[in-house]
């Protein structure tokens, strides 16, 4: 199972990777090269891309989806 995700969000410029297995979240520095620097360029350019996640919203806060709500 995957155990790392790499997201971006909307309206910010960077990336951060999700570490599920140790709870954690970094920035991701601004790939140079490969096939994560192209996806990278074409979020730049305003394209979404989805690969392996089944579920992704935003939420304004933590407290907002662990209630069970989600921004309309």
């Amino acid at each position: 199972m995957t155990k790392v995700v790499v997201i971006g969000i909307e309206g910010e410029e960077g990336l951060w990777v999700v570490d599920l297995g140790a709870r954690s979240v970094a920035p991701l520095h601004p790939p140079k090269a490969g096939t994560l620097k192209a996806v990278a360029d074409l979020r730049a350019g305003g394209a979404f891309i989805t690969k392996g996640v089944n579920l992704a919203v935003t939420v304004k806060a933590a407290d907002s989806a662990f209630s069970g709500h989600l921004d309309g």
